[in-house]
């Protein structure tokens, strides 16, 4: 399941986030910004191979948020307003050289996205087996 394991990696880079602490240089956020950016993109990717390997059809196509509103109904994600929140922040990227829209995707990682993606990744190790 190479998908899951670039989430693995991505979670693993995205713990550098807890390395940095306001007020943060302008290349320090933006590389902040981008952790959250790729982990995020990872981890929706991964809950679509994990669903298609476990018999999903619909996860064979979707958006990101049709993704994760499968993922939900299927039992791999827990949270789905917070996840839906983290694709909000992920669309905002766009607009991170904003410094108050990088700093809150950076806060909001700290908070609440970094747990999330930690659940998702302990219960990927168990939801094919």
């Amino acid at each position: 399941m190479k998908k899951c394991e670039n989430f693995r990696n991505a979670l693993r880079n995205l713990e550098d986030v807890f390395k940095y602490e306001e007020p943060y240089e302008n290349v320090i956020l933006t590389g902040l910004v981008a952790l959250f950016e790729i982990c995020f993109e990872q981890s929706w990717k991964a809950m679509k191979e994990t669903l298609e390997d476990s018999g999903f059809e619909e996860g064979k196509t979707g958006s990101p948020k049709q993704i994760l509103k499968l993922a939900y109904q299927a039992g791999l994600i827990e949270d789905e307003e917070a996840w839906l929140a983290a694709l909000v922040s992920r669309n905002n990227v766009a607009h991170s050289y904003q410094k108050m829209i990088a700093l809150d995707i950076v806060r909001k990682t700290k908070e609440t996205y970094y747990g999330l993606f930690v659940k998702l990744s302990e219960k990927m190790e168990s939801f094919t087996e």
